[in-house]
């Protein structure tokens, strides 16, 4: 698994469907330059741990948006499955009703150059393109800044979904940091104090804690 933290978030243009029903065909992360970027990955359209993930960060979009961070979603599926998926309720398995952008990684080299690709690929005894379990996207999640660098990364495996309370605490630690200059301790949260990055920062904290 590549550790992308710190480096350069791996550039991209696909189609996808913006604002639940408009399909373009050359969305980028460019747009975003000077904003912070939540980029997730999911599995498939039309499953059951999927949908729930894609509705919790739409409840918490506004939540996003106050911190100056575009939300952008990215599977395996075609811009049609996702714009298809777009129109059913949500009391039927769908989701109508999300607005931020979801990407259709179909020719799989989002995933890839995220290193968010289940499965594996190489040529057979025949010379033959074959592969090794299905190649859809794990649960990666990647927090971007206003400088295009990757700054925190997440990857679960298939069966388990992500807390989005926990992408809006690391996004308010980022924040935090780079507002103050101090380091966020263990289970730091919005409104709690930092850290001086010294040995007496810690002996402080430690004190007053």
């Amino acid at each position: 698994m590549a550790v992308l933290v710190g480096k350069k978030a791996p550039a991209f243009t696909a189609a996808a469907v913006v604002n639940g029903e408009e399909i373009v065909e050359d969305f980028s992360l460019e747009q975003y330059k000077g904003k912070y970027v939540v980029l997730f990955f999911y599995p498939k359209d039309f499953t059951f741990v999927c949908p729930t993930e894609l509705h919790a960060f739409q409840e918490q979009l506004e939540e996003f948006k106050s911190r100056n961070v575009e939300v952008v979603a990215v599977s395996t599926d075609t811009e049609q499955s996702h714009w298809g998926w777009l129109q059913l309720p949500k009391d039927k398995g769908g989701i109508q009703g999300i607005t931020y952008p979801i990407v259709a990684d179909t020719n799989k080299t989002i995933s890839y150059n995220y290193d968010v690709l289940a499965g594996d690929f190489f040529y057979d005894e025949n010379d033959q393109l074959a592969a090794n379990g299905e190649l859809v996207a794990y649960r990666g999640l990647f927090l971007i800044d206003t400088e295009g660098v990757v700054r925190h990364q997440l990857v679960n495996d298939l069966p388990l979904g992500r807390n989005v309370a926990e992408a809006l605490r690391v996004v308010d630690a980022l924040q935090f940091f780079e507002e103050n200059g101090e380091v966020c301790p263990a289970n730091w949260e919005k409104g709690k104090s930092g850290m001086q990055a010294t040995h007496d920062g810690v002996a402080d904290y430690l004190a007053a804690n």
